[in-house]
């Protein structure tokens, strides 16, 4: 082991949709395998502090850390491969970079001096990326930087690591460059002039890539990367082809087989092992050779974004390989459900989930799908507000509170069985009502949680201002829907059940978040599992039938 850091840096030319964030976790994967100690980051230029305001068509899901830090969705993608957990550290913005400057000017730190983008923004950018190497706890750190190189909004990041590879030595940091290879069909060409401009404009900026990985729908032949090795400045075998993959899972592998890792080593000094994929390869063999297959439905109000529900689809992948099982995710929005279309749309189902979110869009889509999937004893798991959906449902349909509701839908509700804390109610600041990151929560033996979990005590991420109003548990307990995990200190309620039903389970907080390839989230094996034995006892009557 090296007592240096070593620094990586991940940009990106034409497009900022090319998966750097897949290829740096890849990477850092590989690394990771050889025994080194690898961290990830990502840089975001956009101006918000954080993508905790952002809606989910803007940036997807917002990924929540252990320390309660809302980021960017790759972090997700850092975890599950890694399975280490990121922290505030793993993810800054171009908003926070001025926010921590301009605090610091007004507090006189500067002496007077007028405040620029070189050397303040650039010293701040520099020092953020320099915190996690200066911990001693890791050997490598990887930073990818977020949007397209040449954009106005990236020129300060490019800036701060042209800096840093004097400031540290050339020895000690490489960058690493993703461009895209397109396919003209026409022609049954691949065209490398957009890679060599991305280059080009890298170079302008005063860094030059070591390393190209380049994204491609098709093999790229000896000449082509000779070519791009040319005339991009890189050595050939620094020309590294990342070709689609049916998942992201195969890229580490991908990335073995093209040597990505030998290139990094070597230039960085480091020494090149064996990397141990056992675990990582069986988890693959599961994942592609599934035994049988269930339909689960996602109900959410961001349904047509993918990425909105990013690290639900893939516990549901952790999940899927660990049971051996293939799962079906049906995307399912919410606006458009009723008491009309409910059986349509949701009896051929083996599971329900019903999903985070935030407002009153949708909502009614989601109580009626809870209350289908309740008297038709299909396993049923609920997510943050899908678990508050479900609290609503039985108040109103089982206990008889026919406006039973929650605050954030209906402020003037005679009946808020899901409200705002009273200490939340007289704070103004979005976010500052949030309960976010790592909170303890103590489940009832007996319970099917408890069974789940087989642990008296968990820890599970937040991000919600809502909560189980407890003035109604009393009766809502008496009529069959039972808290189940409570938080210690709050007496908040994390978990219902309803014990008399196959399996019906809501949460307060986001399992997904905690899911990983090495370390499926239980509650999603179990609720898979769930799926299945419904699926062949419906099967079973069928055929009775």
């Amino acid at each position: 082991m090296t007592n240096t850091t070593k620094y990586i840096f991940v940009t990106g030319g034409v497009s900022s949709s090319l998966g750097k964030g897949i290829i740096a976790a890849s990477l850092a994967k590989l690394l990771q395998a050889q025994g080194y100690r690898v961290t990830i980051q990502k840089f975001d230029p956009y101006i918000n502090v954080d993508p905790g305001t952002l809606n989910p068509y803007e940036h997807g899901e917002c990924y929540v850390t252990e320390d309660g830090a809302e980021t960017d969705l790759d972090l997700g993608h850092y975890e599950r491969f890694l399975n280490t957990p990121t922290s505030q550290a793993n993810n800054v913005t171009t908003g926070r970079i001025y926010q921590s400057v301009i605090q610091k000017e007004r507090q006189g730190e500067f002496l007077g001096k007028t405040v620029q983008v070189i050397p303040h923004i650039t010293d701040e950018i520099k020092d953020r990326i320099q915190i996690l190497g200066n911990s001693g706890d890791f050997d490598i750190v990887i930073t990818e930087i977020g949007g397209t190189v040449g954009d106005i909004e990236s020129l300060p990041y490019i800036e701060a690591v042209r800096q840093l590879r004097w400031d540290l030595g050339q020895q000690n940091v490489i960058v690493i460059h993703l461009t895209l290879i397109p396919y003209l069909s026409a022609a049954g060409e691949l065209k490398t002039k957009p890679t060599q401009h991305s280059v080009k404009t890298l170079m302008e900026s005063g860094v030059q890539a070591d390393v190209l990985v380049c994204r491609t729908e098709h093999e790229l032949p000896y000449e082509l990367r000779r070519k791009l090795a040319l005339f991009c400045n890189v050595e050939e075998n620094a020309v590294i082809q990342s070709i689609d993959a049916s998942t992201i899972y195969d890229v580490p592998n991908f990335m073995l087989d093209e040597g990505l890792d030998k290139v990094v080593l070597k230039k960085l000094g480091l020494e090149c092992r064996t990397p141990d994929f056992k675990g990582w390869n069986a988890f693959l063999k599961r994942h592609k050779n599934p035994k049988t297959e269930v339909n689960i439905g996602l109900i959410g109000k961001y349904v047509e974004l993918q990425d909105s529900y990013k690290s639900i689809l893939e516990s549901f992948i952790h999940a899927g390989a660990e049971n051996e099982v293939k799962v079906n995710v049906e995307s399912i929005h919410s606006e458009y459900l009723n008491t009309d279309n409910i059986k349509l749309k949701l009896s051929h189902l083996d599971g329900v989930l019903v999903a985070p979110g935030f407002g009153e869009r949708g909502i009614e889509g989601k109580i009626d799908a809870v209350k289908y999937v309740r008297e038709n004893n299909i396993p049923f798991f609920g997510i943050c507000l899908g678990m508050q959906m479900a609290v609503i449902e039985f108040s109103r349909h089982v206990l008889g509170i026919a406006d039973a509701d929650s605050t954030e839908m209906n402020p003037d509700t005679p009946n808020p069985v899901i409200d705002l804390m009273e200490e939340q109610k007289s704070i103004t600041d979005k976010g500052g009502t949030m309960r976010l990151g790592a909170w303890s929560c103590d489940l009832k033996k007996g319970s099917k949680a408890y069974d789940i979990y087989k642990e008296e005590t968990i820890k599970e991420r937040h991000r919600h201002r809502y909560e189980f109003n407890g003035v109604y548990r009393e009766q809502i307990e008496a009529a069959g829907m039972i808290a189940t995990g409570l938080n210690p200190d709050t007496g908040l309620v994390e978990i219902i059940e309803i014990p008399e039903h196959p399996w019906f389970i809501g949460v307060q907080y986001h399992p997904e978040y905690s899911s990983t390839v090495a370390r499926p989230h239980p509650l999603f094996v179990a609720f898979v599992k769930a799926a299945l034995k419904h699926k062949t006892k419906k099967k079973g009557v069928s055929m009775a039938q």
